[in-house]
């Protein structure tokens, strides 16, 4: 199955190549795509076991969906996030 989710606290490439390289490291995830632009990041995935594996792991590096809570500890994992991302994680 193929979905896209719009995410928060998404502002560059940085964050795009964090989120792309820790989403395909997970099983059952493919064709990750991250539009920095439109927030947004789409994939291939198995399950709704691997949906949700997805949803978490992109809380838990700082961009939570758009309708889940975005509090000041998410928002200061995006920026370490960011910057692993523009340093080549």
């Amino acid at each position: 199955m193929q979905t896209s989710v719009e995410i928060q606290n998404l502002k560059c490439s940085g964050c795009g190549n964090t989120i792309t390289n820790k989403l395909n490291m997970l099983e059952n995830v493919s064709n990750v795509l991250v539009d920095v632009e439109n927030s947004t990041v789409s994939f291939d995935y198995t399950t709704k076991a691997v949906f949700e594996a997805v949803n978490r792991t992109l809380a838990k590096l700082g961009y939570p969906l758009v309708d889940e809570k975005n509090t000041l500890g998410r928002k200061t994992k995006s920026y370490i996030s960011c910057a692993m991302g523009r340093m080549g994680n």
